[in-house]
């Protein structure tokens, strides 16, 4: 890390600017502004708790120049045999009264570096990275992540005079590396073309499994439509921000998001697919800033979770504050979701909040089918659960949609399912026992000490959640009628209209993923984009769902059960059950 190097430290989180290479050795290293303000801030922590490491010095008050010492004594200790240092650094011998002392503070120093969130941001105007991005992040995360271990090694070993006979190649260097450069992007008005001072992300890098504790692990309220566009009048400091352009179905939605929430910006690798060239070469179909600065934020509605409709410029555009209120991922994710919906109703489809998934079980045909409920309705545990307990008599289980999808109605009359993302956001707590640590290699895990945790994993590909899939069954997610043992989990209906009242009412009991409790109703379970639009959404559902009984797909309420108190892995299990016997007799496909 050069003295030179533009960095920040937001919080718990390091985020380094490099537009040619990281620090080559040791000396680099230790030299750096940036190690120096490690230190510094690691000594104020410790002096804060009084800890015993601070005995290294031999006085109580630390200075500026106290720590700068420190740092210079730990270079000698790289080059020189330790004895020799207190002759050519005059001051150094207090460090190294007790060197197992000393000793014990490098190990904290080294375990308090890899306490941040590290991120590496390439960026170049001149110099086209992406063109080869391995090579870049060898010469970045790599080198540093080396450099980093070995410094921490050898000081180790020379303090010590010890060799360790266990090593632990732990994550030393930073967790996420993304190569980030300016582009053109074809917004359609001049109010958008501040946003092209940000730096869109090409490509990203990430050692899972990663281990995030945000400021916030629930949601509350709703995204309120707005009748001014937020970038009014807003100043955005580009060295503050970065660009995750997102694949959503078949939309581009430019996700602005600020380092304060680095961690759960860099999180949507693991949901979106990230848009290629040709992609933001056209025009975007939304916008997103996640982060506005709490002092700058427009009050342009009741709350601050708000977008904008921009009617004239065929744009969305919408805006969350930075203040940790706002911290969890599911403002990221839902809000993109909601903007992808608001889209998907002006074209004529009928977005939807559940899972759509083709199944393939031994000696019968494909069954698509799409499970429609609101958050923590027990979507994706039965479908886990499905797949575990008919592992022996499944072929295959495609995943077209794990939350949020839309559906087009064809002119033949058959029903075509889409996807939006290629990743999960599923809580652990419901998730079958060992299936995350089954995915911990690709897994990025959020407030794991907490009810509400989560983790975000690829579980599909954009080619799939792009294919469309004829529908054959729809059901709605009933997570808290309890039913008896012999009776069936579930119930079909005979007509679109006792259907559509069950849509319609959205009933589900909240399973604290929300700052909600108890029994919900929410408008088609989906609070993002039916709900503010619930005149255009009631006609395309009612055509929709016309076309399903029209067309002989099977309507009906399957009851998870999840939301019981006992029954939070054995509900899923009895209806993922009577999903295997309704793709065991699945003979014929209508087209």
């Amino acid at each position: 890390m050069q003295n030179n190097w533009p960095h920040k430290i937001i919080g718990d989180k390091v985020v380094i600017r490099t537009r040619d290479r990281v620090c080559e050795n040791a000396d680099e290293l230790l030299s750096s502004k940036l190690c120096y303000k490690i230190v510094h801030r690691c000594i104020r922590d410790l002096n804060r708790v009084n800890s015993p490491l601070l005995r290294i010095f031999d006085h109580r008050v630390i200075s500026d120049e106290d720590i700068q010492l420190l740092v210079d004594t730990l270079q000698y200790a790289l080059k020189v045999q330790v004895d020799l240092i207190p002759r050519l650094l005059p001051g150094s011998e207090q460090f190294l009264r007790d060197r197992e002392l000393l000793n014990q503070f490098v190990e904290y120093l080294y375990n308090y570096w890899r306490h941040f969130q590290r991120v590496i941001v390439c960026d170049s105007e001149g110099n086209r990275f992406d063109r080869r991005p391995y090579q870049t992040f060898n010469r970045t995360v790599e080198t540093l992540t080396n450099v980093v271990r070995s410094t921490y090694r050898d000081l180790q070993e020379n303090i010590s005079g010890n060799h360790p006979r266990i090593y632990r190649q732990v994550p030393a260097g930073a967790e996420i590396a993304t190569i980030a450069l300016p582009r053109d992007i074809p917004y359609p008005a001049p109010i958008y073309q501040k946003l092209n001072e940000i730096a869109v992300i090409r490509q990203v890098l990430i050692y899972p499994p990663l281990i995030f504790n945000p400021p916030m692990n629930k949601r509350s309220g709703s995204f309120e439509r707005v009748d001014k566009n937020p970038l009014e009048g807003l100043e955005l400091k580009r060295e503050n921000w970065i660009c995750y352009p997102a694949k959503v179905g078949p939309l581009t939605i430019m996700v602005y998001f600020s380092y304060k929430f680095a961690e759960l910006g860099f999180s949507l690798c693991n949901l979106f697919e990230l848009a290629e060239e040709a992609d933001i070469q056209r025009k975007p179909d939304a916008a997103y800033l996640f982060g506005v600065p709490d002092e700058d934020f427009p009050a342009l509605g009741k709350g601050k979770t708000i977008f904008y409709d921009d009617e004239q410029n065929d744009m969305l555009v919408a805006a969350v504050p930075d203040s940790d209120t706002y911290g969890y991922f599911g403002y990221l994710k839902k809000m993109v979701l909601t903007l992808h919906n608001i889209v998907m109703m002006k074209r004529g489809r009928m977005p939807f909040h559940g899972a759509l998934i083709s199944l393939k079980v031994r000696g019968a045909e494909p069954m698509t089918v799409l499970i429609i409920g609101d958050t923590g309705a027990g979507k994706s545990e039965s479908l886990e659960a499905f797949r575990q307990i008919g592992k022996d008599e499944i072929e295959q289980v495609t995943i077209i949609a794990d939350d949020m999808g839309s559906l087009v109605l064809q002119s033949g009359g058959g029903v075509v399912g889409y996807g939006t993302e290629t990743g999960a956001f599923i809580r652990l707590d419901d998730l079958q026992n060992g299936y995350a640590f089954g995915q911990m290699d690709r897994t990025i895990i959020m407030s794991p000490d907490q009810v509400n945790a989560r983790v975000v994993l690829p579980v599909t590909t954009y080619n799939t959640i792009m294919k469309g899939y004829p529908i054959d069954v729809v059901l709605y997610a009933n997570n808290y009628t309890p039913i008896p043992e012999g009776e069936s989990t579930i119930t079909w209906f005979e007509d679109a209209s006792q259907a559509l009242k069950v849509f319609r009412d959205g009933n589900v009991m909240s399973k604290g993923t929300t700052t909600t409790t108890g029994l919900t109703a929410t408008y088609f379970a989906n609070v993002f984009g039916p709900q503010q639009y619930q005149d255009v959404h009631e006609k395309i559902a009612k055509d929709y769902f016309k076309a399903f009984f029209k067309n002989g797909v099977r309507v009906g309420e399957l009851n998870t059960q999840l939301g019981i108190n006992g029954l939070e892995q054995s509900g899923p299990k009895r209806a993922a059950r009577e999903l295997l016997e309704l793709a065991k007799n699945r003979k014929t496909r209508k087209v």
